[in-house]
C-alpha cells in the first residue's frame, strides 16, 4: 500500500521525479500504516479536484527551481556562460529541461492521469484518488506560496501540493484566505 500511495500522491520536485508527499513517505515502506478516513461534511471547508499537466508542472517547477540555491547556482553559470560566449548554454536549457521533463511527468505519471481530490479542514488537507486517502496536518506543511498559475504548499522542502488556479476558479481567494488562516503565518509567501 505504501508504493501505491507514493505513485499516488507523488508531487514531483524537479531534483527528485520520485518525490512523494511527506506524510506518504516517512515511514512507510516496511510498515502497513493505519487507513485514513475521509472527514465528516461538517468538518469540510472547502474541497477542489486538482487536474495537473504540463504547464501546471511546468510552472511549479520553474519556481521551484529558481527561488532554491541550486537554481540560482545554475542561472548565475548561465549568465557567466553567456559572458564568456557559449550561446546561451546555461540560460535556455535549463527552462527547456524543466519544460520536458513536466511534459514527461506529465504524460507518464499515472498519478496524474486522474484528479486528485484535496479537501481542506481546520486540522489540515485531505488529499485522495480512487480509494486511497492522505492527511497533511496544517503544521507540518513548510512554506506557502504563489505563482501566477497556482497555489503551491510545499509539504517538505521539495514536495508540495499544488492547486491550479484554474481549478479553484472563482474559489481563489477562499484557499488562500484557509491557508492564511490555519499556516503559521511566517511560512505563508503569497501574494495574490
Amino acid at each position: 500500500m505504501a508504493e501505491e500511495m507514493k505513485d499516488l500522491l507523488q508531487n514531483n520536485a524537479p531534483e527528485n521525479a520520485e518525490a512523494v508527499t511527506e506524510s506518504a513517505a516517512e515511514g512507510t515502506e516496511n510498515a502497513e500504516r493505519p487507513k485514513i478516513s475521509m472527514p465528516a461534511k461538517e468538518d469540510i471547508l472547502y474541497e477542489v479536484d486538482v487536474h495537473m499537466n504540463t504547464s501546471v508542472l511546468y510552472d511549479y517547477m520553474l519556481r521551484h527551481t529558481y527561488t532554491s540555491p541550486g537554481g540560482l547556482i545554475a542561472t548565475i553559470i548561465g549568465v557567466f556562460a553567456i559572458l564568456f560566449a557559449m550561446k546561451n548554454a546555461g540560460v535556455l536549457y535549463l527552462p527547456w529541461n524543466l519544460y520536458l521533463s513536466a511534459k514527461r511527468q506529465a504524460l507518464t505519471n499515472e498519478a496524474f492521469k486522474k484528479p486528485l481530490h484535496y479537501i481542506f479542514t481546520k486540522e489540515g488537507i485531505y488529499v485522495s484518488q480512487g480509494d486511497q486517502v492522505e492527511m497533511q496536518h496544517w503544521e507540518n506543511m513548510h512554506q506557502a506560496v504563489a505563482t501566477g498559475k497556482s497555489i503551491i504548499i510545499y509539504t517538505s522542502k521539495v514536495n508540495a501540493s499544488i492547486f491550479p488556479r484554474a481549478d479553484l476558479a472563482e474559489n481563489t481567494v477562499t484557499v488562500i484566505e484557509l491557508i492564511c488562516r490555519y499556516m503559521d503565518p511566517k511560512k505563508v509567501k503569497i501574494r495574490q
